[in-house]
């Protein structure tokens, strides 16, 4: 197995975010008095009122155990492997808990102390692990790219709009220098794109849960459910 979430990264497009993945706090479970050793409890999400995925946890002396099941309906399987626990003294009087991450990534132990472990596939790993980002940084991402490529093209002495056909060269500049500025444009076109039809595809898959849409058999493919 070589360790939870042992494997490489793999990235298509634009990254998942940590907004929407399930995550767990350890800092809220010790401020709500979860965290009592020899305590179980239960731990659930819900959507619109209703409970969606829930897990149980086992605390331990220093760590805790996770319980719950993944997979389709019908063929679930049971998970359950326990996370370590690290404690720091606060400024003002008492300790601070942190979840030990215990992902393996490209053959490497993790170790992180972090406050928050994401559900992406199978475990609850770190942001790092689980290589995610924050949405803010995504919206941060596609307003750079674009604004990149509008510099570009006044760069040129052409129109800022994308939908213009791309600048032809100046009079006195060099090929070479025209070349470069052709390619960072077509690099940060690429990823404005794919941010926008991430977005497109993530409001498909909202609309579609909510049931404001109908999906084709060929769509349902290319829709994240």
């Amino acid at each position: 197995m070589g360790g939870l979430g042992s494997g490489h990264y793999y990235r298509f497009g634009k990254k998942d975010t940590a907004e929407e993945c399930r995550s767990i706090d350890v800092g809220r479970w010790q401020r709500e008095g979860y965290l009592e050793q020899g305590r179980f409890f239960g731990w659930a999400w819900h959507r619109e009122g209703r409970e969606v995925s829930s897990i149980g946890v086992a605390v331990l002396r220093d760590a805790v155990e996770f319980f719950y099941s993944v997979g389709p309906e019908g063929r679930k399987e049971d998970v359950h492997y326990a996370v370590s626990l690290s404690w720091t003294a606060c400024n003002f009087g008492g300790k601070r808990p942190w979840f030990v991450c215990p992902g393996v990534v490209n053959g490497r132990h993790c170790g992180r102390r972090v406050a928050k472990l994401y559900l992406k596939h199978r475990y609850f790993l770190c942001r790092h692990c689980q290589d995610l980002t924050y949405e803010s940084r995504q919206v941060a991402q596609k307003h750079r790219a674009l604004r990149k490529c509008q510099k570009i093209r006044r760069r040129l002495g052409g129109s800022a709009n994308l939908m213009q056909p791309f600048p032809p060269p100046p009079k006195g500049m060099h090929f070479d220098t025209y070349l470069r500025l052709w390619l960072e444009h077509d690099k940060a076109e690429r990823r404005h794109l794919e941010t926008m039809q991430a977005d497109i595809d993530k409001l498909k898959s909202q609309l579609h849960r909510s049931g404001a849409i109908t999906v084709s058999a060929s769509e349902k493919r290319a829709v994240p459910l």
